[in-house]
C-alpha cells in the first residue's frame, strides 16, 4: 500500500468513526443540575459511590471554586433510549453539589448525610458551613445565606452528552479514556462502572455472588484488597476464563484489555446462562472451601509440607478453572482435593509456568490446561 492509499484508508476510518458518534453540548446552571437529580432524569448510578472518594477537603474546594467562579470541567453524559442521562465523567463534582445541599441518595434510597465545609485559603471563612440551616433559619451564621445559595445555584456547568443515536460502544470507549488514570484506582473499578452503565442487573448479580462465603474464605483478602475490587476482579476472571476455549488463549496480548472486552461481551449477552454459571461458581468454592478453605490460593511450601502467605493468582488460575471446568463430574474427598492442589506445586508444568515476570499472557495458555486436567474425572 502506498503513502496516498495508506492517507484515504486513515481519512475513511476517521469519517466513518466520527459518523457513528452524534453528540450536543450546551451550559447548565447548578440549579438545572439539581433539578434533573430531583425528578429523576439524571442517573448518577448509586452503586458508584463506593468510587466516590474524595474527601470533605476536596468536596470543600469544589464549593468554594464555584463561589469565586472558577470554571468547573464539563459533565459528560451519555441519552438513553428513555431520555435519562447517565453520567459518565463527572460522578464526583455532581455527586458534592447533592451531597452538599442534602439531597444524594446512596443505593438502597437513602439520604447520605450532608458534610461541613473545611477551611480553605481562599475563603477560611467556609469552615464548619452547611447549605441551610434549617433549624435556625433566622440569625444564624451556620448556613448559607440565601444570596450564597443563589450564587451557587446560578453557577455554570457544561455539559457534553453523547446521543443515544451513537454506537453503542461510544459510551464505554468515552468512559474508558475519561476514566483511566483518573480518580477509579484500577481497571476493576472501572470495568464496574461500565457493568452498571451496560447492565445493571448483571453488576448487581456479579456483585452478590462476590459475597459468598465460601468465595471469600478461600481467597481470604485483606479488607484493603477488598476495598479496591480484587475479590470481583478474581471472580471476574473466573466467569471469564472457566469455558474460555484453549485456543483462545493464546492469542491474549493484554490480559486486562481482554478481561474488560469479555466482560462488556457478557454484559450485552442477553442469552448469557446466569444459572449455570452461578452453579459452576458455587460448587467449585463450596467444595474449596470444606476441604481447603484459605489455604486454596495460598503458597505450599514443599520442603515444610505446609500453606503460607496470601492470595496468589496463579494456583487460582489452575485449580479454581480447572475445578470449574470440571464441576459437573468432580466430586473428590477432602483428601483427594488436597492431594491434587499439594501436587500441583511439583508439577512441572506448574513450576515452568509461575514465577517472577510471567504474566497471565504467559501463565494461562499453560495453567488453565493443566488445571482441567489435573482436576478431570
Amino acid at each position: 500500500m502506498n503513502i496516498e492509499e495508506q492517507i484515504d484508508t486513515l481519512q475513511s476510518e476517521i469519517d466513518q468513526k466520527r459518523q457513528e458518534i452524534r453528540s450536543d453540548s450546551y451550559s447548565m446552571s447548578v440549579g438545572e443540575w439539581i433539578s434533573l437529580y430531583q425528578q429523576g432524569e439524571i442517573d448518577i448510578h448509586p452503586e458508584f459511590q463506593r468510587l466516590f472518594r474524595w474527601s470533605d477537603y476536596q468536596k470543600t474546594k469544589l464549593i468554594e471554586s464555584i463561589l469565586l467562579g472558577i470554571p468547573i470541567p464539563p459533565i459528560f453524559v451519555s441519552q438513553r433510549e428513555d431520555g435519562i442521562w447517565d453520567v459518565v465523567d463527572g460522578l464526583q463534582r455532581l455527586s458534592t453539589i447533592y451531597q452538599f445541599i442534602g439531597i444524594l441518595k446512596d443505593e438502597d434510597g437513602n439520604l447520605i448525610p450532608p458534610f461541613h465545609l473545611q477551611i480553605t485559603e481562599y475563603l477560611p471563612s467556609l469552615t464548619g458551613k452547611i447549605w441551610e440551616d434549617k433549624e435556625h433559619p433566622e440569625g444564624s451564621n451556620k448556613g448559607f445565606t440565601p444570596t450564597q445559595r443563589l450564587l451557587i445555584k446560578r453557577a455554570k456547568i457544561d455539559v457534553n452528552i453523547l446521543l443515544k443515536e451513537s454506537d453503542p460502544y461510544a459510551k464505554y470507549e468515552l468512559f474508558q479514556r475519561l476514566n483511566t488514570g483518573g480518580v477509579i484506582a484500577n481497571s476493576q473499578e472501572l470495568r464496574n462502572c461500565i457493568l452498571v452503565s451496560l447492565n445493571p442487573n448483571l453488576y448487581r448479580w456479579i456483585k452478590q455472588l462476590s459475597k459468598n462465603k465460601n468465595f471469600q474464605n478461600c481467597i481470604a483478602l485483606k479488607k484493603k484488597n477488598i476495598d479496591i475490587q480484587d475479590d470481583i476482579d478474581i471472580l471476574c476472571r473466573f466467569l471469564v476464563l472457566r469455558n474460555i476455549n484453549e485456543s483462545m488463549i493464546n492469542k491474549i496480548n493484554h490480559f486486562d484489555t481482554f478481561l474488560t472486552k469479555k466482560i462488556q461481551e457478557i454484559a450485552n449477552n442477553h442469552s448469557y446462562n446466569f444459572q449455570e454459571e452461578e452453579a459452576a461458581f458455587k460448587k467449585t468454592f463450596q467444595l474449596l472451601d470444606e476441604c481447603m478453605a484459605g489455604d486454596s490460593f495460598r503458597k505450599y511450601d514443599v520442603k515444610k509440607q505446609k500453606f503460607s502467605g496470601g492470595f496468589i493468582l496463579a494456583p487460582f488460575e489452575a485449580i479454581a478453572l480447572g475445578i470449574g471446568y470440571n464441576y459437573q463430574q468432580y466430586n473428590p474427598t477432602c483428601q483427594e482435593l488436597r492431594e491434587k492442589i499439594v501436587e500441583l506445586w511439583s508439577n512441572p508444568d506448574y513450576t515452568s509456568a509461575v514465577g517472577r515476570g510471567k504474566d497471565a499472557r504467559v501463565r494461562l495458555p499453560k495453567l488453565i490446561p493443566l488445571g482441567r486436567k489435573l482436576f478431570a474425572v
